[in-house]
């Protein structure tokens, strides 16, 4: 069973919380509302002495870290950080892909942001792009994807106060589909 225990760093939180203050910025400018989905725990371990939750273990299977609606195109996705020059596929779920597959086919928009610390980039990689190297990795093929794969046209930038301004990768992405 998967577990938190608190002197462990959770992966992926500097990108999550640059993502929600994206989210704010676009829910206060009415560009798009996009929440991040709660991870449902047990706790297991208090600190009473500081009110703080110090093991626990996941209650159930998540789905993706955020879902919402920009300008009336329903979102899913999930964020991915890695310091490799490939993005494990160990670090998707089965049950996400599930999820993000059944999205899709409700004429939802679903993908992964990953973001490659070494390379200090940023990507928006669409759901068939996953699914693809997904399929292949269950047929004996690679369990990666290489940064190479990833296409600059889904580069995601700052921009003013925007720190991961994905909405310009998603137009890029409404384009192809």
């Amino acid at each position: 069973m998967a577990y938190w225990k608190k002197q462990h760093d959770l992966r992926g939180s500097f990108l999550e919380e640059c993502i929600n203050t994206s989210n704010n910025y676009y829910l206060e400018n009415n560009l798009a509302v996009v929440q991040k989905v709660p991870t449902p725990i047990k706790p297991v371990e208090l600190d009473n002495e500081h009110g703080q939750i110090t093991l626990a273990y996941f209650d159930k299977k998540s789905t993706v870290d955020y879902i919402g609606n920009v300008q009336g195109i329903p979102i899913c996705f999930d964020a991915k950080e890695t310091k490799l020059n490939y993005l494990p596929l160990e670090n998707i779920h089965e049950h996400q892909i599930k999820f993000m597959d059944s999205f899709d086919k409700q004429d939802g928009l679903a993908f992964l942001i990953v973001s490659f610390v070494s390379h200090e980039k940023i990507f928006l990689l669409p759901f068939e792009d996953l699914l693809w190297y997904w399929e292949n990795a269950k047929r004996g093929g690679r369990k990666s994807i290489p940064i190479e794969a990833f296409q600059e046209k889904f580069l995601i930038k700052r921009s003013g106060n925007i720190l991961i301004h994905y909405l310009t990768a998603i137009q890029t992405y409404l384009k192809e589909k």
